[in-house]
């Protein structure tokens, strides 16, 4: 066995463990293998054991591996942040949308998106701390942009994201818990006649399991799967 498909293994695992521990989310909760920087090789070694969802942080580099792995049934996530110059590219060649932040992307990405394939797929990301290194909406801008990302027939509003501190390490384990735990209040509590939601994607590969245990059904672990970049 391969050290990706070892690392997959210890990590699928860590998510079963985790999901059987937290009864507090709405779908049993899924992995995003995060592949940026990755080369396409190892992407393949890590279908080959099993997982079929992918993030990529960078349209270009994403849209080269997609040639090089076509013959792959993979599911793309594109989780950087997205401008709008590449909306066209993003509704043509990925599954997922997780980083959507400001309302003039959603009518370029909806006119983009063709009526031959399947909605996009689309989470706002939520800056809850408006901190500077990081994209997201302020959460009071939450509600409008899941009304428009709704009202448009080529995507599909599916919920919220949010990124963990820019080093988990470093960061108290109170800051944390605060910040999971803020997201899952908005997201149980952003509703309308229109909007319905059922994805919730937070914790990467330093702090997933807590992400977990605070409700997150979408997880996003790159480092813990392929090794350091």
């Amino acid at each position: 066995m391969s050290d990706i498909a070892h690392n997959l293994q210890r990590v699928l695992a860590q998510i079963d463990a985790a999901a059987q521990a937290t009864e507090s989310r709405v779908t049993a909760p899924r992995l995003v293998a995060v592949s940026k920087f990755m080369p396409a090789a190892s992407v393949r070694t890590c279908f080959a054991a099993g997982q079929r969802a992918f993030g990529e942080n960078y349209v270009q580099e994403a849209i080269e591996k997609q040639a090089l792995l076509s013959d792959l049934a993979i599911e793309w996530h594109l989780i950087g942040p997205l401008q709008s110059n590449k909306c066209a590219q993003v509704a043509a060649h990925f599954d997922w949308l997780q980083s959507l932040d400001r309302a003039k992307l959603i009518p370029l990405l909806a006119r983009a998106r063709s009526s031959s394939q399947p909605p996009l797929n689309v989470l706002i990301q939520v800056n809850i701390d408006d901190e500077t290194t990081k994209s997201g909406c302020a959460p009071s801008a939450m509600l409008n942009l899941a009304e428009l990302v709704a009202s448009e027939p080529t995507l599909c509003l599916r919920g919220l994201m949010v990124i963990g501190r820019p080093n988990a390490a470093e960061a108290t384990f109170t800051a944390i818990t605060a910040l999971y735990a803020q997201l899952r209040l908005h997201f149980s509590g952003l509703s309308s006649p229109s909007v319905r939601l059922d994805t919730l994607s937070m914790g990467m590969s330093g702090d997933f399991p807590l992400a977990l245990a605070h409700g997150a059904n979408l997880v996003r672990v790159g480092s813990a799967i392929f090794g350091a970049r």
